[in-house]
């Protein structure tokens, strides 16, 4: 059940990147399409020294330099921007969340955004429980990442619960806003045709893939301290294979949906370090400035222990400086299990279906068809794409940022797409265990070249089972 909207949004973290590049936009489309309450304020905070004017500057800024040129409107961001205030305030500083309180009658609802770093987040939970900004009609929205592992992650989910139950708390994956990854609840949900086939007696692997083709881009000393396991598959890609590996829900509401991935995380077999291999690429250590041991490629294989995925391998590989940006799910069916075509000469390859994330949204199912043509000798089978073409098939949709999705969930409060945090430290316990083996094994990240697809034992991984990466 959907909650009521709330009348005021604060925004921690207002003046950096991701507010900049994502959330004024994600809230200027909202706003363009109508789809924001009218009433709504939008309060911005950070530790600049800004007034009302000057960050509404800022704003404006942004959007023209963010928002695609043939949606952008002058008078549309101006009229957005008018709901925009600015208070500064240093969130160590208990004193200043008063002056939030001034500004903000929490009793008609208000909903927090913070995009700040976790350390942040228990000192801003006190700073607003003691301005009483913390009340029955107030939500918090977190951004990742949500610790460093199940210890750290509990005590800031902890210190969240401290004033924020769980029906009142939104912890974010901006995977799960892309249009992409909710299209596969209705791939599955909504059609008969897959999900009699979608278990282990038919689907021989699935394969999850996250490339990135830049390198540090700034964000050294984070990065330094998660590397690619903690930074990409904690979140993103379990929370993928979640979605593909889930049961039905029985209806499609916050609870139902979230029990299911649960079920799932919590059915994945512990990892062994044979079964994952970790890369470093070449030049590293001179774009952080010093050594380091941290792995930018993870490539492993993981196991969903229940009665639908026995025996069915999960790979999934993620990296920096990699051939080409590229998220993507392949769900590899089984060769079908007679050829009738093989007496005629004819070579069958099994059934694939693409599910493409980004850069490109799609959904390609490869199927076998007839080569046309005269074949006395026997006949020519050729392996044919099936796509659904989201792009031309809504066309006359406008392409939306996965944040507007969350953000328009969290103003009108349907935390369905959102974590829960039985979730996340599910996540986080898998991952906790795979750094363990790694650790207890000693296995350091082979180096791999800028602009390949990973160290060589990436591919050696698969081949042992037959499977090659869908590169």
């Amino acid at each position: 059940m959907i909650a009521d909207k709330v009348q005021t949004l604060l925004l921690f973290g207002a003046t950096g990147d991701l507010a900049r590049r994502m959330l004024l936009p994600s809230l200027y489309g909202l706003d363009a399409d109508g789809l924001l309450p009218p009433s709504l304020k939008i309060v911005a905070t950070a530790r600049t020294d800004h007034d009302d004017e000057a960050y509404r500057a800022i704003a404006r800024k942004a959007l023209a330099e963010h928002v695609p040129a043939d949606f952008y409107a002058p008078l549309m961001a101006e009229r957005f921007v008018k709901r925009l205030s600015y208070i500064p305030l240093d969130a160590k500083d208990s004193k200043g969340f008063a002056k939030l309180a001034e500004r903000i009658d929490p009793a008609k609802g208000l909903a927090i955004f913070l995009s700040t770093a976790p350390t942040l987040f228990e000192p801003m939970i006190e700073g607003l429980a003691a301005a009483s900004l913390t009340g029955p009609k107030v939500r918090m929205a977190l951004e990742k990442p949500l610790g460093s592992d199940l210890q750290s992650s509990c005590e800031i989910n902890d210190a969240v619960a401290a004033a924020f139950p769980e029906q009142r708390t939104f912890r974010i994956d901006h995977y799960l806003g892309k249009e992409t990854v909710q299209n596969l609840l209705a791939l599955r949900f909504a059609n008969v045709m897959f999900e009699p086939l979608w278990n282990s007696t038919h689907i021989d692997h699935v394969e999850i893939s996250v490339s990135e083709t830049i390198g540090l881009e700034g964000r050294g000393d984070y990065y330094d301290g998660a590397g690619a396991l903690r930074d990409m598959v904690q979140n993103h890609m379990l929370q993928l294979l979640a979605l593909v590996a889930m049961e039905p829900p029985s209806s499609y509401d916050a609870t139902a949906v979230r029990d299911e991935k649960v079920k799932v995380l919590r059915s994945l077999r512990p990892a062994k370090a044979s079964d994952v291999v970790t890369g470093q690429y070449d030049g590293y250590a001179e774009e952080l400035g010093r050594a380091s041991d941290i792995e930018t490629f993870v490539a492993l294989k993981a196991h969903v222990d229940n009665w639908r995925w026995a025996g069915v391998p999960f790979w999934l590989r993620t990296g920096k400086n990699l051939p080409e940006r590229r998220t993507e799910i392949v769900i590899q069916f089984k060769c079908v299990p007679y050829s009738i075509f093989a007496t005629r000469g004819a070579t069958t390859q099994p059934n694939s279906l693409v599910i493409a994330i980004q850069p490109d949204e799609n959904i390609q199912l490869q199927l076998m068809a007839k080569t046309p043509g005269l074949d006395r000798d026997g006949i020519r089978l050729r392996e044919v794409p099936l796509n659904l073409g989201l792009a031309n098939a809504f066309a006359d949709h406008r392409r939306r940022i996965a944040y507007e999705r969350l953000l328009l969930d969290l103003i009108e409060g349907d935390p369905t797409l959102f974590v829960r945090r039985d979730e996340v430290e599910a996540q986080w316990q898998w991952i906790d265990g795979v750094r363990q083996a790694l650790g207890e094994a000693k296995v350091q990240p082979e180096s791999y070249a800028a602009g390949s697809w990973g160290p060589s034992a990436a591919r050696t991984l698969t081949k042992k089972s037959g499977v090659s990466w869908d590169d």
